[in-house]
């Protein structure tokens, strides 16, 4: 999969004033995380934003979006926005906004620990 790398910098340049966002290619497309949680991203030529469950039937009202089904199943929570809904750099920002806006609400993800490889065992490829 690809994904628009035109997009992708927009987004980049809207997120660059915040320093705690990590982008991390995911779903064969490129997605931004902040505190650990995906946020906003770039898959194909959409942009998937992450409304969360209150605002989830609110935003498939709105034009130029749908569900966020990449596995055949709706995913609440999540849509993808068509590239009408994201043409001018003010849209991309409203939406990255208000996805940032419903992760900060979420309590920080916690990293899991790992475990230590054995003696001698190999480096998973």
């Amino acid at each position: 999969m690809t994904y628009d790398e035109t997009l992708a910098k927009r987004v980049r340049k809207i997120l660059a004033m915040h320093p705690d966002v990590v982008e991390q290619k995911m779903f064969g497309g490129l997605a931004f995380l902040l505190r650990g949680k995906m946020f906003v991203g770039v898959i194909h030529h959409d942009l998937m934003v992450r409304v969360g469950p209150e605002s989830y039937t609110a935003a498939l009202k709105r034009p130029h979006v749908r569900p966020m089904d990449f596995t055949g199943r709706p995913l609440t929570g999540f849509v993808y926005v068509a590239a009408p809904g994201w043409r001018t750099d003010a849209a991309v920002e409203r939406w990255a906004r208000q996805a940032a806006e419903f992760v900060a609400t979420l309590p920080a993800t916690k990293r899991k620990p790992r475990r230590p490889r054995p003696r001698g065992a190999r480096k998973p490829r």
